[in-house]
């Protein structure tokens, strides 16, 4: 499941980073991955932003998604993954 979540935030970020993409795109991409990969749950909550990071623009998509439980028992919470990907230059 966390493979799956952090490679669809990483597609999500290099959709956005494409020439005329914009982030919201890239968090809709993620939410369509998700949403055919895992189910609706963890794709509700998904946000992509332009960050700079040492003079580098880059798309990053971040997924917060529910700890899986095993049983009645296990760690409750939610766990964010990033994905990132350098912005494309017209």
């Amino acid at each position: 499941m966390r493979n799956t979540c952090v490679d669809a935030a990483a597609e999500g970020a290099r959709y956005a980073a494409r020439v005329g993409r914009t982030p919201e795109e890239g968090a809709g991409r993620t939410i369509e991955l998700l949403r055919a990969t895992l189910s609706e749950r963890y794709a509700q909550d998904v946000t992509a932003r332009r960050v700079d990071t040492g003079g580098l623009a880059l798309v990053e998509v971040t997924v917060r998604v529910p700890l899986p439980v095993v049983g009645l028992l296990g760690p409750g919470g939610v766990m964010e993954l990033d994905g990132h990907a350098p912005v494309e230059w017209p």
